[in-house]
């Protein structure tokens, strides 16, 4: 299964067929497949072989989709790199992940040049897209000016061989260079799209970070069918809506806070959205509170996925949505699940336990970490860290990260039936719940919450509200903080732990 022959393909049956729409530009079929082979036959040319690793430091952009599926055309593997990263935690990864070239955009070349000491990649190996130049890094242009256009040598790939590592953010612990292979990749293109219905005429909308894996969830299957894909180089809601209504867009993924600013949008007006067929929801579980208010405003086009970049998932398929909004929806094809105690041993219908799933789209492993890969995945299941139950139909529930329940006074404590309770009070838009270190009870729940635009509450008052409403007594928050925003990752995601340390003596 070789997803370097999607973009040939399309190119020769649907030359003129627009593949990409960045910053203003269009390239057809025909044109997005000569500049990827030029930039294949130029790594071949440079003494880049098949499966050794190349590296991204880089926003979305045009280079970056090059890079992509250059790597798909020569068994290259490609490493995208988070732009968030310190310069002596970039030195680390990129050594990680052996690492003999790097691709750099130019805003974050003073990252990689304050990273250089800690790195064994010459010069001429370090890439520096855009128009400016500096003699620390060679120019992507000058690299890619003399290769060929033509096809490259065919590289005999194989299922086994990887395409990519795409390192975890490191919310939960050390970042782990999660492993996928060319075979992975493939089951994306056919498996996604049979599930968020897919056709080549399909318009995608990718506004956020395209080196997180979620965003291979569309982008895949839609090359796979050979539709058009349009990237924005960040996020802007209004930009987002004004793309969505002119370019007549049908599928586009977000994680919580961006569905929450487009619900929350002044000017948005459902009636100039008529052509979108799929809103994917990723990255985090979105509260129902916020499900349903988007729902009212764009009934029939809501999906959520839940899944980790280690290959295991679930998809709420639009047409379930309506009996099952609490839920996570199931397993894709060919995927299994399974709910257990810390034994081991299957739990039945409705109790709770760590969710537990395998399938085809698995990875082979952690990056050099056998004995992580080893506690992830055994006898071929992949244990996800996450607790949950399904209901009698086999509809997952996700009730909250194994590491991130509460233990208050011998009491599980599970942070998003808090969360739960505090997003629906009418000022609130994003919550976050987390435990501290407490002398009396072991640890205490703390609450903190992004307020809506021109809402006004003190956390004291809210406080008091949101411990009237909960289930029990022992969910009780402790303290309630306002902040004006979340610490997020590139990908939109909120960092729990970065508040928390922030409390933290």
């Amino acid at each position: 299964m070789d997803i370097g022959t999607l973009i040939p393909r399309h190119a020769q049956y649907r030359p003129d067929h627009t593949a990409i729409v960045f910053d203003g530009n269009r390239l057809t079929y025909a044109a997005f497949n000569q500049r990827i082979n030029k930039l294949a036959n130029a790594l071949l040319a440079g003494g880049i072989t098949k499966g050794q690793m190349v590296a991204t430091v880089m926003p979305n952009c045009q280079e970056l989709l090059d890079i992509y599926w250059a790597a798909a055309k020569t068994g290259i593997v490609v490493v995208p790199m988070s732009p968030l990263l310190q310069p002596k935690g970039l030195a680390k990864l990129l050594n990680d992940a052996d690492a003999v070239m790097v691709f750099v955009h130019p805003n974050y070349a003073p990252l990689v040049d304050a990273s250089r000491d800690g790195l064994d990649i010459p010069s001429d190996k370090i890439v520096l897209t855009g128009e400016d130049h500096s003699d620390r890094f060679r120019r992507y242009e000058d690299f890619v000016s003399d290769a060929p256009s033509d096809d490259p040598t065919d590289a005999a790939l194989s299922d086994d061989d990887i395409y990519n590592i795409i390192y975890s953010s490191g919310t939960t612990g050390d970042p782990k260079g999660i492993v996928h292979t060319h075979y992975v990749r493939a089951n994306y293109c056919t498996m996604f799209s049979q599930a968020f219905r897919m056709s080549p005429e399909s318009i995608l909308l990718q506004t956020g970070a395209a080196i997180f894996n979620g965003a291979f969830v569309l982008s895949l299957p839609l090359f796979n069918n050979g539709g058009t894909y349009i990237l924005h180089e960040a996020f802007d809601m209004d930009r987002v809506i004004e793309t969505l209504r002119d370019e007549g867009v049908t599928h586009i993924m977000m994680v919580p806070a961006q569905i929450i600013q487009l619900i929350d949008h002044p000017e948005l007006d459902p009636d100039d959205l008529k052509s979108l067929e799929c809103v994917l929801s990723l990255g985090a579980p979105l509260h129902l509170e916020h499900k349903k208010r988007f729902d009212a405003l764009l009934p029939g086009r809501f999906y959520e996925l839940y899944g980790l970049t280690e290959g295991f998932m679930t998809i709420l398929d639009k047409n379930d949505f309506p009996q099952k909004p609490e839920s996570v929806g199931t397993c894709p094809l060919f995927l299994e699940m399974r709910i257990r105690d810390d034994n081991g041993s299957n739990l039945p219908a409705n109790e709770i336990g760590e969710i537990v799933g395998r399938g085809p789209h698995l990875m082979p492993g952690y990056y050099k970490r056998p004995e992580l890969t080893a506690e992830a995945i055994k006898e071929g299941w992949l244990y996800s860290g996450d607790l949950g139950y399904m209901d009698e139909d086999g509809f997952l529930y996700l009730v909250d990260r194994k590491k991130e329940m509460i233990i208050s006074g011998g009491v599980n404590v599970y942070p998003r039936d808090i969360e739960d309770v505090a997003v629906a009070h009418p000022d609130v838009s994003e919550v976050a719940v987390f435990g501290l270190p407490d002398e009396k009870w072991g640890e205490t729940p703390i609450c903190a919450v992004v307020l809506k635009t021109d809402a006004s509450v003190a956390e004291e008052t809210l406080k008091d509200w949101i411990n009237a409403n909960v289930a029990a007594k022992f969910q009780r928050a402790s303290r309630v903080l306002i902040m004006d925003d979340f610490p997020r990752n590139a990908a939109g995601k909120t960092l729990k732990r970065a508040i928390r340390d922030g409390l933290l003596p």
